[in-house]
This record gives structure tokens, C-alpha cells and sequence, in this order.
């Protein structure tokens, strides 16, 4: 049973940077498309950027050319780099395995249990 926990959330005022982590435990993920998904107070939850096994990404169009989704097989550990960001990018930040459509990408598969997740808040 694959167990995902996220971190490197945090307070960020607009313009600032963060970068997110998220480790796998009791399995390996490299075999899997992996994403960071996004869920904003009283809204779903989206897909927001996905990384292949082969290292292929993409994104979200409202993240595009300022979030960078990479991955560390070695380390069974996927980031998220995240800058210039802006208060609409307010929300819990989870990674799980990459199930849904980004920009015109659709992923199928089955997912893990979801994690903790890590807030991340972007205000003056």
C-alpha cells in the first residue's frame, strides 16, 4: 500500500515561490504518470500538472509557464515548483497518480489513497 505525503506548502505573498514535494512509501511510483492536483475551499478537486513514466509533463492552462512538475525515481519523489504565483493559486495541494484530462491529455488508471496534502497560500 503506496502511502504519498506531501510537503513544502506554506504563506507566500504574490509574485513568490514554492516548491512542493511529495514522497511515495511502500511502493514504487516510477511506474506510474504522477500529478499534483489542487482543490481551492469549496471547489473540486483538479489536475493540475502531470508527469509521465518517461518524464513527459503538462499543464493546466492557468499554471502554464509558471509551475514545473518533475520527478526523482531514485528519491520515489515527485515536485512541483511553483513561481510567480497568484492568490487564485490558494488551495491544498495533493499528488497522486495522474487520472483525468490536463490541457488535451487524458490519463486513465487507478489511484492511491490519498494523502494529507499541504496547504498553499498566496496573500499579501
Amino acid at each position: 500500500q503506496v502511502q504519498l505525503v506531501e510537503s513544502g506548502g506554506g504563506l507566500v505573498q504574490p509574485g513568490g515561490s514554492l516548491r512542493l514535494s511529495c514522497v511515495g512509501s511502500g511502493s514504487d511510483i516510477s511506474n506510474n504518470n504522477m500529478g499534483w492536483y489542487r482543490q481551492a475551499p469549496g471547489k473540486q478537486r483538479d489536475l493540475v500538472a502531470a508527469i509521465t513514466k518517461g518524464g513527459s509533463t503538462t499543464y493546466f492552462d492557468s499554471v502554464k509557464g509558471r509551475f514545473t512538475i518533475s520527478r526523482d525515481n531514485a528519491k520515489n519523489t515527485v515536485y512541483l515548483q511553483m513561481n510567480s504565483l497568484k492568490p487564485e493559486d490558494t488551495a491544498v495541494y495533493y499528488c497522486n497518480t495522474a487520472v483525468g484530462q490536463v490541457a488535451n491529455t487524458k490519463f486513465y488508471g487507478s489511484q492511491y489513497n490519498w494523502g494529507q496534502g499541504t496547504q498553499v497560500t498566496v496573500s499579501s
